[in-house]
């Protein structure tokens, strides 16, 4: 597995680096080998590197400082993720181009700190779903939709394809989700081009013609609770 990419999504790199892991998160392989024992397996999770939940333990028992070191960049990727959104809540007078960056940032900084979640503190990151204050199916496919505008971000597509101004009910503007048509996936394995799919559609169900600083604002809550957990339990 690339190892830069794990780097990246662990905390260790700024999201300018990111765009460098793009094939990473383009093609995931319908087979992979398992990071603790080499066997190869059918990941069932877009993050599954262990083929068995055995393996999953040895390896972390034997890389527990290796495992733990996600933790300590977690606070502080929070933090700029959080910052990062705060900033779309006040950009409704910005125009495109300072929109699009900012909002290019923010889903490099989401899609980090859950995919480090995911990874290292999945037991947390179900807990904090589980939570009653969180709709767990509405975050899930939000998130979902954040990683197929990260995944086109990687492929060069410029952030400004993904917003649109829009106006309120009462007059007053803001940004939204561009709607977008669906993505050539040739060249993708059978599963990484299902797990696209899913993605896109995720896209359109939950971003698409809906407010970009209130998505932000969602998801950065519940990744930062995610994270309190991660912080409570250590």
């Amino acid at each position: 597995m690339n190892k830069t990419c794990l780097s990246a999504e662990s905390g260790a790199l700024a999201p300018a680096t990111l765009r460098s892991c793009g094939a990473y998160h383009r093609a995931v392989a319908d087979v992979r080998e398992c990071a603790q024992c080499g066997t190869p397996f059918t990941p069932q999770r877009e993050h599954a590197r262990f083929c068995t939940p055995r393996c999953r333990m040895i390896w972390n028992r034997e890389h527990a400082g290796a495992a733990a070191a996600p933790a300590v960049a977690i606070d502080w990727s929070v933090i700029a993720m959080t910052e990062s959104a705060a900033r779309l809540a006040v950009a409704d007078a910005w125009d495109l181009h300072h929109v699009a960056a900012a909002v290019g940032e923010t889903v490099w900084w989401v899609t980090l700190v859950d995919a480090t979640l995911v990874r290292y503190h999945l037991r947390d990151y179900e807990r904090a779903l589980a939570s009653k204050e969180v709709r767990r199916r509405k975050t899930e496919l939000t998130l979902e939709g954040l990683r197929y505008v990260r995944n086109q971000l990687g492929k060069s597509v410029e952030p400004d394809e993904f917003v649109r101004p829009a106006a309120g009910d009462n007059g007053a503007s803001g940004w939204v989700w561009r709607p977008l048509p669906k993505p050539g996936l040739g060249g993708l394995a059978s599963r990484a081009r299902q797990w696209e799919l899913s993605r896109y559609r995720a896209y359109h169900e939950r971003l698409a013609d809906r407010d970009i600083a209130r998505t932000f604002a969602r998801c950065t809550e519940f990744l930062a609770q995610a994270a309190g957990l991660v912080e409570g339990g250590s």
